[in-house]
């Protein structure tokens, strides 16, 4: 089960170092990105008039990716296509493209996450820094691994979910056993160096609980297998908008006429709440109930944000979608409030990523390890719920490593 790779003491010096500077440029990077969301994001709210220069932002963010980004733009799907296919180049300029695109999305309006930006400059330090060791395909994809690792942990400040997630997502929710060593000292790492930058990472409640053998466990399995539907409803929405708005052909075009539509959305409702990161509806999730069509409004913002153009990643926009979702009928199940909350936070982003063990730890390190059993039957059902399509379309599932 467990594989080994032989190792003489230049092997463990240059492992060292490879590992330290991945670890290094990811929280750095991850800090200076936390801060800068943070300002786009009060930039925004308190001058609402910018939202309607969305469709300028779009066409600033396709010039870029048409006159700098070439293979960039297939975003995380260019990580799979790396590890599955190690000859397959990561270009560097990925790095700063995805975080000035992501901070122009989330400035004038879009709805959409940090993830996708945190795993994609992640994995092009590390790329980078394999390709500057010359590094066999095999110790590539480690590092690779190791790199997303170190972007997603110190984003969310959870370095141990972090590590699983890495090296989760590549084989469908199962471990590869090979970097998990290497993709816990980059998190860890990288986790520790984000904090020293004093990046802003949000806060939720400690949570409490004992789980027993009775009621709670159905109901951890209703709510998980209702978000594998909502996850099943991203990924409809996700495939619906991309094929529409394929069909013009332009791209300058096709991000102007989404930006208006997601204008005119956002006049309608009358509310702000459902673009940007949403993290402030997130944490009021924990403690009041939600509207019964939050979730299904940002599932329709973040899936039109994305396929016309606009950067990002989804999982910030999946934890919103799991806690209100869980918010909204909590008051209708026997279970305390916050538990119910922190399971649909994290089994929407279990179905919709296949990494059940992930989300789960994911939770415990931000709620508590007290809700780890309880939420891990949560992300399990939703992981058989949400069906064999994710929000990667470049997963496989077959070993490599």
């Amino acid at each position: 089960m467990f594989e080994t790779l032989s190792l003489s003491k230049k092997d463990i010096l240059v492992w060292i170092a490879v590992l330290l500077l991945v670890s290094l440029c990811a929280g750095a990077t991850s800090a200076l990105f936390l801060h800068a969301l943070q300002w786009v994001g009060e930039f925004r709210e308190s001058h609402l008039w910018i939202i309607w220069g969305l469709p300028v932002a779009g066409i600033l963010i396709v010039y870029l990716y048409k006159t700098y980004g070439s293979e960039a733009n297939k975003g995380n799907n260019l990580l799979f296509e790396k590890f599955y296919r190690p000859k397959t180049a990561i270009p560097f300029i990925m790095a700063p493209l995805v975080v000035v695109a992501t901070l122009l999305t989330h400035l004038f309006g879009g709805s959409a996450g940090r993830e996708g930006t945190a795993v994609q400059y992640g994995a092009t330090f590390a790329d980078y820094w394999a390709n500057r060791f010359q590094l066999d395909k095999r110790k590539q994809r480690i590092i690779l691994i190791a790199g997303i690792s170190a972007g997603f942990a110190s984003l969310f400040a959870t370095p141990l979910a972090g590590a699983i997630f890495a090296v989760e997502m590549f084989r469908m929710g199962k471990i590869r056993y090979t970097a998990l060593i290497p993709a816990l000292l980059t998190a860890y790492l990288a986790h520790y160096g984000c904090t020293l930058f004093g990046a802003p990472h949000t806060h939720y409640p400690t949570i409490q609980y004992q789980l027993g053998f009775s009621m709670d466990i159905l109901w951890a399995i209703v709510v998980g297998m209702l978000c594998g539907l909502a996850t099943r409803l991203f990924v409809a929405s996700d495939y619906v908008f991309s094929k529409l708005f394929k069909r013009i052909a332009h791209p300058y075009l096709r991000i102007v006429i989404g930006s208006l539509v997601i204008m005119t959305a956002i006049y309608l409702l009358g509310t702000t709440k459902h673009i940007g990161l949403g993290m402030s509806t997130i944490v009021d999730s924990f403690y009041h109930a939600q509207n019964s069509y939050d979730f299904f409004v940002k599932i329709l913002l973040t899936t039109l944000t994305l396929s016309i153009g606009f950067k990002g990643g989804e999982v910030t926009p999946l934890f919103f979608i799991g806690a209100t979702l869980a918010a909204a009928i909590a008051p209708y199940i026997p279970v305390p409030w916050m538990v119910v909350v922190a399971m649909g936070f994290v089994s929407v982003f279990a179905g919709a990523t296949k990494t059940p063990l992930a989300c789960a730890v994911m939770a415990a390190e931000l709620f508590g390890f007290s809700v780890l059993p309880i939420v891990l039957l949560a992300t399990l059902a939703a992981y058989f719920i949400s069906g064999k399509k994710g929000i990667y379309s470049a997963q496989r599932n077959f070993r490599i490593l």
